[in-house]
């Protein structure tokens, strides 16, 4: 199942407190950058980042879930319609995340 436009917008809504945040479709689901980083992305309408150490800090309960089948766990973001906590879950996760390598 792809997700939806609509999901896409409610996420970028929430992640409005930050700047930098760019996004990328790719085969019907959404990646999400902070700062030219990977930092996670919208797969089935579900808000998954990147498994790091300190985003498992600030979500120690958090669920494990596939993005697809195939992929790496990830982390599923639950208080999405949180702003203030959304903010400080990607400055903690932007230091652990690699830029992005150079094209040749």
């Amino acid at each position: 199942m792809a997700s939806t436009k609509e999901y896409l917008e409610y996420v970028l809504e929430q992640l409005s407190e930050l700047n930098d945040i760019s996004y990328r479709a790719m085969m019907g689901e959404y990646i999400i950058y902070y700062q030219s980083r990977v930092i996670g992305g919208i797969y089935d309408d579900r808000f998954l980042v990147k498994n790091t150490k300190n985003a498992r800090a600030l979500m120690p309960d958090v669920s494990m879930e596939l993005p697809y089948e195939g992929a790496k766990e990830m982390l599923l973001v639950e208080d999405i319609e949180n702003k203030a906590f959304l903010r400080d879950l990607f400055e903690v996760m932007v230091c652990e995340l690699p830029m992005p390598r150079k094209k040749k």
